[in-house]
């Protein structure tokens, strides 16, 4: 049984499919009431750490709880008792949204004296109460993912699962999502999020960085930012990036474009900027500025990566 306040813990969580580790021994807790980001790239093992939490896949070792419930022996309680929202959204696009609405009441149970109310409820939050006929497949992408969210949490369920649910999305919708995911972790509920996009992690109140099914660092964004970049990141200014990412790293220097600048992630900031300077001279490429910014969470994770 997990402690008071906590809404998911596991310890030594792990997951094989034949000789592929996909969960390698991943151990966590989640506060009840926070929005806690699960951030890595394509392929870290992400989707299938979910699936165990959310009951839809049995961990090859390890073990933890889930809305005070266990992970191995509880797999049905926790899924009567937790919202998810994959990837794809998970509705059916021949379907009408009201009638989407009616079959995710029918799913999680929810009484029927309260399912009219618990209908409003989801065409409120996505914003759809002049659309409610319309077929799910004719929706725009944004608020198809709004009504998903809605239909996720029509019983109330004090564990949110969000399985990379801005994937695909245009910014706009994404920033309106994640006012949406504010509003309920303000009202209580605990939500766990998935991401690839490094922007979002931001967004959360505690994260964990996961690579090749490890978790390699946890905290806020503030703290990992401060305890795990010792070195500068410097902003590259120019107007050919791909070019000067290229001629910097024949030089033995490695950096990441940022729309249309590079990061550099160097030991030494000023001596690093002459030698950038002279690289690219040598190249025949303005440089507008070079200059040390604050790292960013991508910035972290990259340094994890390379030190990993």
């Amino acid at each position: 049984m997990a402690e008071a306040g906590i809404a998911v813990e596991v310890s030594g969580l792990r997951r094989t499919f034949g000789n592929f580790v996909a969960v390698d021994g991943i151990s966590l807790r989640v506060q009840k009431g926070e929005i806690f980001g699960f951030l890595g790239p394509n392929g870290a093992g992400k989707s299938t750490t979910i699936r165990m939490l959310c009951g839809l896949l049995m961990p090859t070792g390890g073990g933890g709880s889930v809305a005070g419930f266990d992970i191995v022996r509880q797999s049905e309680q926790i899924k009567q008792n937790i919202g998810y929202m994959s990837q794809k959204f998970s509705l059916y696009d021949d379907l009408t949204v009201e009638e989407n609405i009616r079959f995710f009441s029918g799913i999680y149970s929810v009484p029927k004296q309260v399912r009219r109310e618990r209908a409003e409820m989801v065409l409120s939050i996505s914003g759809l109460e002049d659309r409610r006929a319309d077929l799910t497949k004719n929706l725009p992408t944004g608020f198809k993912q709004r009504l998903a969210l809605g239909c996720a949490v029509i019983h109330e369920p004090s564990v949110l699962f969000l399985d990379e649910p801005t994937s695909g999305v245009d910014p706009v919708s994404r920033r309106n999502f994640w006012k949406l995911i504010y509003d309920m972790a303000g009202k209580g509920t605990t939500v766990f999020v998935t991401t690839h996009y490094m922007d979002e992690a931001d967004y959360c109140g505690r994260l964990a960085l996961i690579y090749r099914g490890k978790v390699i660092a946890e905290g806020t964004p503030a703290e990992l930012k401060s305890r795990f970049m010792t070195r500068e990141v410097l902003e590259i200014a120019l107007d050919r990036p791909v070019e000067a990412m290229e001629a910097l790293s024949a030089a033995g220097m490695e950096t990441a474009i940022f729309g249309s600048t590079l990061h550099a992630v160097v030991d030494d900031g000023r001596a690093a900027a002459v030698e950038i300077e002279k690289v690219l001279g040598e190249a025949g490429i303005e440089v507008g500025k070079i200059e040390a910014i604050p790292p960013s969470l991508e910035d972290v994770f990259v340094t994890l990566i390379e030190t990993s």
